[in-house]
């Protein structure tokens, strides 16, 4: 940390956002984190996650979980599809008036999109709902996969986090199941989140249950009022 701070301070910047898990004086937000199974039988194979004891009384407890948990095959998003290089610049202009009403949001250039969002195979996934107009929604992921110890048929959990979405004709939760539904054919194990911005607002409905641990938000060397989790907007 000392050494990233020492060549950002080369650069003539002095004040910057992070984030920790661990309570540090002194957090102006905090968000709690929310998990989505795509896969129970391997979370559960893991340790990840547990068999609700309202199935055990089934006589296929994991086929209950699955059915619970089972996706639709199609996305609702009409012609879905990959983020393209062309994509960046509506999608920036979508993004920026999202985030322009919250207190504390990033607000991306075009090269910033492409830098963040431009789809690398096991690392950030991007989707998008094009029209003629430009994107009129999309949807991103990245890929935080895990090391699994001592089990004799996984040795990864392969987790995706929620990153930055936009949504102007689509409902949200439509939007977000399509997310779901993508993550499940990267062939994804879990979906995480945590409920900043909108997010908050579909979790139950797309059935993300809460999970043990939070996340603290830092300003460094900038004075800020605390602020709810739903009042700001970036991501990890």
């Amino acid at each position: 940390i000392k050494e990233v701070t020492r060549r950002v301070n080369l650069l003539d910047i002095w004040q910057a956002i992070y984030t920790a898990g661990k309570v540090i004086p002194t957090p102006f937000a905090t968000a709690n984190y929310f998990h989505r199974t795509v896969d129970p039988e391997k979370l559960v194979a893991i340790k990840f996650s547990r068999i609700p004891p309202a199935y055990e009384r089934f006589g296929n407890p994991m086929q209950m979980m699955k059915r619970h948990y089972n996706l639709p095959a199609k996305c609702a998003g009409k012609g879905l599809r990959p983020m393209k290089k062309e994509d960046a610049a509506s999608m920036a202009a979508l993004l920026n008036k999202q985030l322009s009403t919250y207190r504390v949001a990033a607000l991306f250039s075009e090269d910033e999109v492409l830098h963040w969002m431009m789809p690398r195979k096991d690392v950030v996934y991007t989707y998008v709902v094009p029209s003629e107009e430009g994107v009129t929604d999309f949807f991103s992921f990245y890929n935080l996969p895990s090391t699994v110890i001592g089990n004799p048929k996984y040795d990864s959990l392969r987790a995706a986090y929620v990153f930055y979405y936009g949504a102007s004709s689509m409902d949200l939760k439509l939007l977000m199941n399509d997310l779901l539904i993508k993550a499940r054919d990267e062939k994804f194990d879990v979906v995480n989140c945590v409920d900043i911005l909108q997010t908050s607002t579909v979790l139950e409905d797309l059935k993300f249950v809460p999970g043990d641990g939070s996340l603290h938000y830092y300003f460094y060397n900038w004075s800020f009022p605390p602020t709810p989790a739903k009042e700001r907007s970036e991501e990890r």
